[in-house]
Parts: C-alpha cells; structure tokens; sequence
C-alpha cells in the first residue's frame, strides 16, 4: 500500500515537473494505482509496457518513467513506504536544487528556512485589543474584503478550534477569494465557471466557512498546540487499585458474548480487557483547568449509567470535579443508538459525538472530565476536549477520495483559481513556474498563504477623517502628514481594535451557539455592519466607513 508521502511525491513530479493539470494529474495516479503502480520508486522499476497499459498512451508513458528514474538518481524524493522505495543518500538529498525546491515547497513557512510549528504560529500573531470603551470611538477607513478576512479568522477561532492561526489565516484567505469571485461575475468584471465549479477541487476534503464550502489541503504531520500542558496518564493519580480490581457486566459480556455487530462493526477497544477496562488519555491543563478522558468497550445502553457511577466509585477524585460528561455509540443490538450528557459542560457531549463519528468509533462510551481552574478558557476549551477524546480514541480512520473525512487536523485553503491559471499558463508555454506571493505550492497544490493574509490584514485598516458636525462649522485643521513607519503602527493598532471588537462578539455567543449556526449567523453580522459603497463595478474596492460601536451592538445582550 502507497504511503502518503508516495504519492505526494508522485504528484508533485505530475503537476510542478511534468507540468501537468491537476485533474489530469489525478487521473493518472488513478490509472496507475490500478496497475500496482503507487510511487516514483514503482513507475522508475516497472516494465514499459506496464506503465503504457495505465495511460494508454506510449509517449506519455515513457515521459512518466523517464522524469521518474531521473527523479530515482537525483534522490529528490521523499522516502515513503511504498515497495522497493529506496532512501536518498544525505548528499544527494541536501544538494540536488530539485530537493531544496521541495523542501521549500513543504516546510513549515513554505520559504528556504524551515520554523517549528511553534515559531510560525508566533511569527503570525495578530494585534488585539479588548477595551470596550476604545473600541466604541473607533471609526476605520476600509473595502470590504479585508473585513470579510477578519472576521473569518475570528470566525474560525470558534467554529474550527483545532487550527492553528496559520491554517485560519489560509482559509479565510480563501473564503475571500471565493467571494470576491463571486463578485466580481455578478457586477461583470469576470465571466465563467470558477476553478472550483470545473472541478480543480474534486477529492478534497472541504469545511464551511461563512456559509462558503471551500476545498482544503491536510497538512499532514503538523504538530501544534496552544499554551496548554499534556501530562502522562501513567501518572494520573486518579487510577487507583480500585479500578484495577472492578469487574464490571460489561467487561465480563465483553470476554463471554462478542455480539454479531460488535464482530462486523470491529471495535477499537479489545473485549478481552477486564482488569484494566478503561482506557485513560493524557491529562491537558490549561489556566489551571484540566481535562482528561476515558473510553471503555460498551455495547449494553441500559447499563450505562451502572458503567458511569461504576468509574466514579472506583476514581475518587472524578467525583470532585466540575464537570463528568459522556457519550456512546453502540451498535451491538443491530441498531446504532447514540447518547450524550454535558454535565453543565456545555457542548461537550454533541463534541464527543462528533469526535466518535469521525473516527468510527462504535460499542464505545467516552466520558470526559474537566477541573475548572477558576479562568474562562473561550474557544481554547473545545480545541483541549476534542485532543482529549481524540487521545483516547486512538488513531483516526483515513479515507480516500469523494470520502475523504477531517477529524480535527490542521489544513491549508487550496487556491484554486492559482492551479488553473498554472496550467492554463503552462498549456501555452509562458509559465515560469513562480508561485506569487499571495500562493505557494505545497505538494504540486497551491495554497493561500498565511503570511500574505497576515499582511492584507496589517495594512487594510486605516482611520475614517473626522467629519465636520454641521454645514457650515470650522474647517479642522489640516492632519499632520504622518510618517509611513507611523501609518504602519495606526493600522496594527486599528486591526487590533477591530480584531477586539469581533473577538468581544463572537464570545459573547460562542456558548450559546453551535458552531455551524454560528457561521450562519457571522455572514449576516458582516452584512450588517460593512462599509457602505457604491453598487455595480464603480463600487468594486472602494473604501467606506467602518463604525466599531456598530459591531459591538451585535454582541449578545447588545
């Protein structure tokens, strides 16, 4: 079986060397997954008349394994773990420029020096600032698709927690891409189907944002978390000998009566483990809350609450916390049935739910259990229950294809518009194989970059000129010409009010909202309080005046 990796690597040879559509790229790892064909390795190995009898065309096919034994001797490819892959010695791998592009192409910022997940996401830190009173006095000069990117990103701080700031920064980026599309066909800028109506997006995953579906990109491998602690369950002073000892129904049906269901669904819990039934994950405390999770085998919903009570006897402990909440999936009497309880944390048990399904998790029971530590967590607390229950979980199922599922990792917009044009520019010759600034290829993909967002954010927002109150009242003094260093500053400092003011709203509902009826609800907030301009192509860009008061007035209670 083809690692990712493998066909990572196959596919960027196919899209940025061979140059080839991403579409028709696609089909041809398609035709040749179909020959056992799965990597550079197989392509290079292979007899000729394999590779022909997968693209059917004896030209194209002996392209392919050309640039592939060229890319075998070069060593710039990844190692996967695909059959016969062999693994590129240190030197060709760090000198040849085809290793150094893809290095670039896949690091962390996408650029020559690679950073950790914990340095980039530092280096995109956005200005914030939460005084209400300021806020409210606050007048911002500015068009309207920097202000759909800002609330996109303060958007997604709730609706998808498990990102970090550089995957919110790439999807908002995109949901502005798609608008401004839109836009621009509907006054008649622009013509035609958009890269994703013709299918430059077809099997990839996708997420909503803004009441917008756009493709996304995994980031396989990213690592990253907030300022929180894991601890190690091994040493959880809540697991005594107690537990160890209790024998439950459960576990005794479990060792004794496999179901039929249990069987065909294959459950991710052993049904032999009774002196040790639950399974515990890594403790995460974060401003002295702390959250851990347990699982267990369970397919029997009228012993659910005997199972509950049954932990929180032998836990001591669990009984002085906040909160226990839990969740089941159970299939073991030929009908899925699901249940959740919050326990007074709110959205948790849907969250569990969620979670399980992503995962395929069935015949389970997960409850999760939070010490509250006195400090409100906002959107970080869903990001620290869904890493628990992940945890315990245990690895997730991968999909392919149409079937492609997120279960919680971090992603990049895919620009789409950007692979069109590539091609589109490459089929006549002038591509000179460049990402802009604004899109960076990663694995043949382009997407939208964190950093150029970060950077429409910092210069879109300046201040609204004051106004004369009355016809006919003194002219004011003409505003000192300020400095660009100084103008630079203004409008950090304006982002970081306006950042405030949507970060102050979208709190303020955050607990009371689901996070798909929240993202309803942020579209027409925008619409509500955007500057007002021109219709038609005269207003396309043009800036107006952004109140901050007004957006204050839509938070709960306002």
């Amino acid at each position: 079986m083809a690692s990712q990796q493998d066909l990572q690597d196959l596919l960027r040879l196919l899209t940025v060397g061979r140059k080839i559509p991403m579409l028709q790229a696609m089909g041809h790892i398609k035709s040749l997954q179909a020959v056992n064909l799965k990597s550079i390795q197989d392509i290079a190995e292979a007899p000729l008349p394999t590779v022909e009898s997968a693209l059917t065309d004896p030209k194209t096919a002996k392209t392919l394994q050309s640039a592939c034994k060229a890319a075998v001797k070069r060593g710039d490819f990844s190692p996967g773990s695909g059959a016969g892959n062999k693994r590129a010695t240190p030197s060709s791998s760090t000198s040849s420029p085809s290793s150094k592009r893809a290095k670039s192409e896949t690091g962390l910022m996408g650029g020559p020096t690679e950073m950790t997940p914990q340095e980039l996401e530092r280096s995109l830190v956005l200005p914030l600032c939460m005084d209400e009173d300021r806020i409210a006095k606050t007048v911002l000069q500015t068009n309207r698709a920097p202000l759909v990117l800002a609330f996109a990103v303060e958007l997604l701080r709730h609706t998808m927690p498990e990102q970090p700031l550089s995957s919110r920064l790439s999807l908002a980026q995109a949901v502005v891409s798609a608008n401004s599309r839109s836009k621009a066909v509907s006054i008649g800028l622009e013509k035609g189907a958009s890269a994703d109506q013709e299918g430059w997006g077809e099997g990839q995953p996708r997420v909503k944002v803004l009441g917008r579906e756009i493709a996304v990109l995994k980031r396989g491998g990213y690592e990253w978390k907030g300022e929180e602690e894991v601890g190690n369950s091994k040493d959880d002073d809540t697991e005594t000998q107690t537990q160890a000892d209790t024998h439950t129904p459960e576990a005794t049906e479990s060792q004794t009566q496999p179901t039929q269901s249990t069987v065909q669904l294959a459950p991710i819990f052993s049904q032999t483990q009774t002196r040790h039934p639950w399974i515990v994950s890594q403790p995460i405390s974060l401003k002295n809350s702390t959250f851990i999770a347990r699982a267990i085998h369970f397919t029997d919903p009228s012993k659910r609450a005997y199972m509950v009570q049954s932990l929180l006897a032998a836990n001591p402990k669990l009984r002085n916390a906040t909160h226990n909440a839990w969740a089941y999936r159970c299939a073991a009497t030929g009908r899925l049935r699901e249940e959740s309880f919050d326990d007074g944390e709110t959205g948790c048990g849907d969250l569990m739910l969620r979670v399980m399904r992503e995962v395929g998790a069935v015949d389970t029971l997960v409850v999760l259990t939070r010490w509250f530590g006195g400090i409100m967590l906002g959107p970080d607390r869903w990001r620290l229950m869904r890493n628990c229950v992940t945890n315990v979980l245990g690895e997730r199922l991968r999909k392919d294809g149409h079937e492609i599922a997120l279960g919680g990792e971090a992603v990049w917009g895919l620009d789409l518009e950007a692979a069109r044009a590539k091609a589109t520019a490459a089929s006549s010759g002038v591509y000179g194989g460049m990402a802009t600034a604004a899109s960076r290829h990663v694995v043949g993909m382009p997407i939208h970059v964190p950093e150029a967002a970060r950077g429409y954010l910092l210069k879109s927002f300046g201040t609204a000129e004051a106004e004369a109150e009355a016809e006919g009242a003194a002219k004011l003094p003409a505003k000192k010409k300020m400095t660009f260093k100084a103008m630079e500053a203004e409008k950090a400092e304006n982002l970081g009010l306006l950042l405030g003011a949507l970060r102050i709203v979208f709190d303020s509902w955050a607990d009371h909202l689901m996070p798909s009826e929240l993202d309803r609800r942020a579209w027409a907030w925008y619409t509500a309080v955007r500057p007002a301009v021109d219709g038609g192509q005269s207003g396309w860009g043009a800036k107006g005046a952004l109140k901050l008061e007004d957006i204050l007035k839509l938070k709960r209670g306002g």
